[in-house]
């Protein structure tokens, strides 16, 4: 799913015209980055969080050569689901919210 199509759904849902939809769409995901780059998680729930890791530098090797290289030491971002999340990608039993 993209953001369009993200938001041509809340317009069909909510009503809203198009532009509105695509507005709330760019500002939610903007508040999200911005949280993230301010080094604070993010939590959506039932769905899931998003958090920043650190992640070590290390060695590694170039596919095509074969030479050993350092990976730099570098930040990401990881996601954990929710367990209702989590419940309905496995088909389980819907957890009581």
């Amino acid at each position: 799913m993209t953001k369009k199509e993200l938001a041509s759904r809340l317009h069909k849902k909510m009503g809203l015209n198009l532009k509105e939809s695509a507005k709330i769409v760019d500002k939610f995901f903007e508040m999200i980055i911005n949280s993230l780059s301010k080094g604070s998680d993010v939590k959506l729930p039932k769905f899931g969080s998003l958090k920043i890791q650190e992640r070590r530098p290390r060695l590694g090797r170039n596919p095509s050569t074969g030479e050993r290289i350092e990976i730099s030491k570098r930040k990401a971002i990881v996601f954990r689901p929710s367990k209702i999340l989590r419940a309905r990608l496995n088909k389980k039993e819907e957890v009581d919210e």
